[in-house]
């Protein structure tokens, strides 16, 4: 069973996004979805963190990124994921006009608070399919044991 330390505070956004709705409208700022630049803007890549009594698993959804030029660090029990998503529209001009940008491109990092128990030397970090996968294993000498009773 895995507990999950992350979780989206999406009432606490709903109003910022509504005030960002407001200007896009007042400004005509149209053409990229609130819902999607929301998540791109505050929260890009998308991340699940989960934990089980012997490691944390952290799955990064960044589709289009290029892994080798994606830095993960991991500072005590802080992992921080950074890079850059390049854009594939062909750049704005007279003759070429962008209707809709939904896809975030743009640099991104990502910081995360892990349990004090992650073991800094058995961190394996995987990316394949638009997913990067960190997997960090836990002490041992923190994991619960049964204590038998005499």
């Amino acid at each position: 069973m895995y507990d999950t330390y992350l979780s989206v505070p999406s009432r606490y956004l709903s109003d910022l996004d509504r005030v960002r709705g407001e200007f896009d409208s007042m400004f005509g700022w149209g053409g990229t979805s609130r819902a999607i630049r929301s998540t791109a803007g505050s929260g890009y890549p998308a991340i699940n963190v989960s934990h089980s009594p012997q490691a944390v698993d952290v799955h990064v959804f960044a589709p289009g990124i290029d892994a080798s030029r994606t830095e993960v660090t991991l500072d005590r029990a802080v992992l921080t994921i950074a890079g850059e998503r390049t854009s594939d529209l062909p750049p704005e001009s007279p003759k070429t006009s962008v209707h809709g940008r939904e896809r975030y491109s743009g640099k991104f990092r990502r910081t995360i608070n892990l349990p004090e128990d992650v073991d800094p030397n058995q961190v394996r970090a995987t990316y394949r399919d638009g997913v990067l996968h960190v997997s960090l294993c836990r002490r041992e000498a923190v994991q619960p044991q049964r204590i038998a009773i005499e």
